[in-house]
């Protein structure tokens, strides 16, 4: 027997502003227009990882706290309010928040490069949708890094934790890093991989979003 999704809580912690900016966000589009829109967050004052209120309120978002946002918003238009983590190999991990439309998947994704970016709902699993990310991700020196990933659910949280918590979220990242991860090719295939050559680099370092000169 298929188990029945739990629906989006009305008293998740959001003001009615809040609630009702994310409810305006009915199609992945939009809430990747407004996570674009979102400046990065440089984590100038430390290390952060915010709940979806908090990100709302402040105004900037890194990839973490961006998929929470995603997520939320997601689960508001009936879908399963998941992240999809990367893991790499000497190069840092990204999150995104899949979703899916006409039986395919799709993501969210909050970065401040050109690459790790949207990806439109044409993928049948979310193993392709994860190898879709493979040739663009690639460390400093120009070596493909991408190597596992893992689809993590939020339901398991009570819903006010991460959408309008006002601690750190540690843990989850904590459980998402402990989560199993799925391998994304054979060790054999490493020493056939060929680097980013340097266009690729150098259109690469673009940014979206500068930091602060202050």
């Amino acid at each position: 027997m298929r188990k029945v999704m739990r629906p989006f809580p009305r008293d998740a912690g959001l003001s009615d502003k809040e609630f009702q900016l994310l409810k305006k966000l009915n199609t992945p589009p939009k809430i990747q227009d407004f996570l674009d829109r979102m400046p990065i967050n440089f984590e100038e004052r430390g290390e952060t990882y915010m709940s979806v209120a908090r990100v709302l309120r402040t105004k900037k978002a890194h990839c973490f706290e961006g998929a929470l946002v995603a997520a939320c918003a997601l689960w508001m238009q009936g879908q399963r309010p998941l992240l999809l983590d990367f893991k790499t190999h000497q190069d840092e991990d990204h999150l995104v928040a899949p979703f899916k439309q006409g039986g395919l998947w799709g993501a969210v994704s909050k970065t401040n490069h050109m690459v790790l970016r949207y990806r439109d709902p044409v993928y049948r699993t979310l193993r392709e949708l994860a190898l879709s990310y493979f040739h663009e991700y690639f460390n400093k020196r120009g070596k493909k890094s991408l190597r596992s990933f893992a689809s993590f659910s939020l339901l398991r949280y009570q819903p006010e934790k991460w959408i309008s918590g006002e601690k750190e979220l540690f843990d989850i990242v904590e459980d998402i890093e402990n989560t199993r991860h799925h391998p994304l090719l054979p060790k054999s295939a490493l020493k056939h991989l060929r680097n980013a050559d340097s266009f690729v680099h150098k259109v690469s370092d673009i940014t979206e979003y500068q930091r602060s000169k202050d």
